[in-house]
């Protein structure tokens, strides 16, 4: 299965960007679950979604709030409460796995952080939903809740360009690759990230046979943006975009 983040950068109307989607071959998304980034009738994408033919792979909750999760004032219960919310939408609308942010390890974190990652891992365990944490400029909040919470709801979302552009000498993959629940597919050039897979600088013969050896079968998904690609019309880039995902997809599968 081969997937694209809905929001890939053009602004387009809900129905014509999921039917350019499918057009360019795409067997699912990754679907923005927020009212920030204009989506205020968000919830009725899961339906649109299906009607055009797609799967959704997973939501990816408002990283907006992600910094407050560790506070102790009103922002802080305000984003836990949001966060089990997305565990209950993704029940609601038999999403499987919602994609999550941490704090940046500037923001470093505490008790109080810890647990509310176990209540979300415990309304995701009693509702049968995945959660991924994803790996950005956070390796230390992030492997500590991997850690310290021992949840087969709580898992990984590997982010290949996050990983090569904040921590290019860690084994990301090797080290939580047996917890991973979704891939974030997408290259850098220096400081430019979210770029089309092979516009870069990641080698992806060894980034794609690292996540074939640890044993990962789910979707191929393409977390590219526009924002270098001003030239190209959405479906020339929803094309292009397919055709990088495919070749990601092979080399995947081959392994020697």
């Amino acid at each position: 299965m081969i997937t694209i983040y809905d929001w890939f950068g053009y602004e387009l109307p809900i129905k014509e960007r999921y039917r350019l989607i499918k057009e360019a071959g795409f067997d699912g998304i990754l679907l923005w679950w927020s009212e920030y980034l204009g989506r205020n009738n968000y919830r009725s994408g899961p339906q649109i979604v299906r009607e055009a033919g797609l799967v959704i792979e997973n939501i990816h909750t408002p990283f907006q709030v992600q910094d407050n999760i560790w506070l102790d004032n009103l922002d802080g219960e305000a984003s836990i409460d949001c966060y089990l919310q997305c565990v209950k939408d993704c029940a609601e609308f038999e999403i499987p796995t919602m994609v999550v942010h941490l704090p940046d390890d500037d923001k470093p974190y505490n008790a109080l952080g810890l647990y509310r990652i176990k209540r979300i891992a415990e309304k995701a365990e009693q509702l049968g939903v995945n959660v991924a944490l994803e790996n950005l400029r956070n390796f230390t909040n992030l492997s500590y809740m991997l850690e310290q919470v021992d949840s087969q709801r709580i898992g990984f979302c590997y982010d290949c360009c996050h990983h090569y552009h904040y921590y290019p000498s860690y084994d990301l993959s090797s080290m939580y690759g047996s917890r991973l629940m979704a891939l974030h597919l997408h290259d850098y050039n220096g400081n430019t990230i979210h770029r089309l897979p092979f516009d870069g600088t990641i080698d992806w013969s060894v980034a794609m046979k690292k996540i074939a050896e640890t044993g990962y079968s789910g979707p191929t998904a393409i977390e590219a943006m526009n924002w270098d690609y001003k030239d190209l019309s959405a479906e020339e880039f929803l094309k292009e975009a397919f055709e990088r995902a495919k070749r990601l997809a092979a080399l995947k599968l081959y392994n020697p």
